[in-house]
Parts: C-alpha cells; structure tokens; sequence
C-alpha cells in the first residue's frame, strides 16, 4: 500500500507576516539600541537612559505600526484596483479573456488545447479568480492584509526593543553602552536564526547581513555620542 501524502507547508504561506515581524524585531533591537547606546555615550545618567529607550520603544512601535498599515493597505488598494478592472474586462469580453488566460497557460508550457481546456473549467469555476491568481499574480497567500502587518510590526518591534532596554536597566550605568550593544547583537544572532529558519533561507547569509549592519548603526551612534562629549 503506497504511503500516504501529506500536505506540505509552503515558506510563501509565512510571508505576510514573516516580513513585518522580523523587519519589526530587527528594527526594534537596532533603532532602540543604538539610541541608547549614543545617550549613555554621551555620559547620560541611568533615569536618562531609561526615558529614552522607553520613549524610542513606544514612539517607534506606533511607527511601524502607522507606517506598515499605510504601505501595506496601499498595496490592498492597487490589489482591489485591478481586479476591479479585471471584473469589468470580464463583463465587457469574456471570451478574448479567456483567450488571453489560455495563451498564459501555453506559455508555461501546456498546449493550445489543453490550456484552453484548463482556462475553460477554471474560469467555469470562478473567473476572476483565474485571472487574478494567473494574470495579476495576486493570490492568498501573497494579498495584501494590512491590520495584521501592522499588528505583527508593532507587536515585535516592542519585543526587539524591549531587549536593549531591559539590559540598560539591569547593568550599571557606566556599563550601559557596552553592554547593550552587546545584548543588541545577541539578539540579532538569534533573530537571524529564527528569521532563516522560519522562511527556509540561508542562515549563514542571514546572519552576515544582520551582524554587520547591526554593528555598523550601534559603531556610528556611539561615534556620534563621543564627538559630542561623550566617555563609555
């Protein structure tokens, strides 16, 4: 008896929320570490370093939050737009879009008559579907949801920075940088990890790339918290 097949999960079936939340994660460590990191540079007492990393965590979840829902429901509008015109090419000549879907089909390799065939019993099915899945490449997995992108960024971006801050509040002040940076990168590593694993991606690429930028903004914001004054 052959074995029975089991329904594979797809990495693209992650991607509309596996983008905003390790964008938001990523962010989160880098934008609130580094700030602090350049206030504690900058010789700032404990309760300094506090306030700012809290007020950079709450001012930069609502952000990404405002910013991911704005860019993403842009994207749902282009989405609706299309299919609204496809909807009415449907209406207005349902044949040449089924001879435009079938020569889709001839294209990826089927012949004349079968891609009809297949356009055919597709579009019987649901036409708009057809084309919007075939033609305009929109599809569940990949459509535009902006709430949850928005939620998913405000929610990890808090996660990211709460792992500087916490780290300022624990170590002693004259620590504060170092030791931030330290943990910073620490959660970088594992946000690689997690972030490669989860999508199906290279870790050792992923870690390269959110190692070294991370170094590179916390180097450059406790540069600039030195020029102005600043011991570590």
């Amino acid at each position: 008896m052959a074995p029975r097949h089991r329904r594979e999960t797809h990495y693209i079936n992650r991607i509309g929320w596996l983008r905003a939340a390790v964008l938001g994660a990523n962010d989160g460590i880098l934008s609130t570490g580094s700030l602090i990191i350049g206030v504690a540079s900058a010789a700032a007492d404990h309760r300094q370093i506090f306030l700012t990393g809290l007020a950079g965590l709450v001012a930069g979840a609502m952000s990404m939050a405002a910013g991911e829902y704005v860019s993403v429901s842009s994207q749902a509008d282009t989405e609706k737009a299309d299919l609204e015109k496809e909807r009415a090419e449907l209406d207005r000549d349902c044949t040449g879009e089924l001879r435009e879907l079938a020569g889709i089909y001839v294209q990826r390799g089927l012949s004349s008559d079968l891609a009809r065939q297949v356009a055919e019993q597709l579009m019987a099915k649901d036409s708009l579907g057809a084309h919007a899945r075939d033609e305009l490449g929109i599809s569940e997995a990949t459509t535009a949801r902006p709430i949850q992108a928005a939620m998913a960024s405000a929610a990890s971006f808090s996660s990211g920075a709460a792992l500087p801050l916490l780290t300022a509040v624990l170590v002693p002040t004259v620590w504060a940088a170092w030791s931030v940076g330290g943990a910073s990168l620490v959660g970088l590593v594992l946000l690689g990890v997690i972030g490669a694993r989860t999508g199906g991606a290279n870790i050792g690429r992923s870690l390269v790339r959110v190692v070294f930028w991370g170094v590179v903004a916390m180097a450059i914001t406790a540069g600039a918290g030195l020029f102005f004054g600043a011991r570590v």
